[in-house]
């Protein structure tokens, strides 16, 4: 056996063993608690009024910004309980509308309620808290923590998902 032959057989073997300890680490890495991912990865901004729910139609967006004006979003009344939302029918959510894979603003499509994104059609489900459907994107859309309060006042005070176009979720 030639020195090269025997540099080759260390290669793979040495590939193998990477290989297999990777997997064995994203293996351990999906044995998360079930909600917990969205705990433990919301930032706190200052609360900011966004709207009342007197302001929102069932399945009509109303463009918003939050955290700042440099990070437009939109506020939606789903029109039935969902995962996230808030209010007395658990309809209400809100969500970066910057395409966490290049920033591209969203469209919202009222027929199968998902925001999407005209550069590259990565496509989120706005009644299962921004899940990913399709596309490019690599994260889920960002999804606003909302408060109601007695007058219907609508408020934001977190993020649960980097923002597109931020280092970290902080403001600057």
């Amino acid at each position: 056996m030639k020195k090269c032959d025997r540099l080759v057989d260390a290669g793979r073997r040495q590939f193998l063993r990477g290989g297999v300890v990777a997997t064995a680490g994203a293996a351990a890495a999906t044995f998360v608690q079930p909600g917990k991912a969205h705990a433990a990865a919301r930032v706190d901004y200052p609360a900011k009024r966004l709207a009342n729910v007197k302001d929102l139609k069932v399945n009509e967006p109303l463009d918003i910004s939050y955290p700042d004006d440099d990070s437009p979003g939109v506020l939606l009344k789903l029109g039935k309980r969902v995962p996230g939302g808030v209010g007395s029918d658990g309809d209400i959510v809100a969500y970066s509308v910057l395409c966490p894979h290049k920033g591209f603003g969203l469209s919202y499509d009222k027929r199968d309620r998902t925001l999407n994104c005209p550069g590259h059609y990565s496509r989120f489900d706005a009644e299962m808290e921004g899940q990913q459907v399709f596309g490019h994107a690599n994260q889920n859309l960002p999804m606003f923590a909302l408060s109601i309060d007695a007058k219907g006042d609508i408020t934001a005070a977190g993020v649960d998902e980097l923002i597109y176009g931020r280092t970290r979720n902080v403001r600057a």
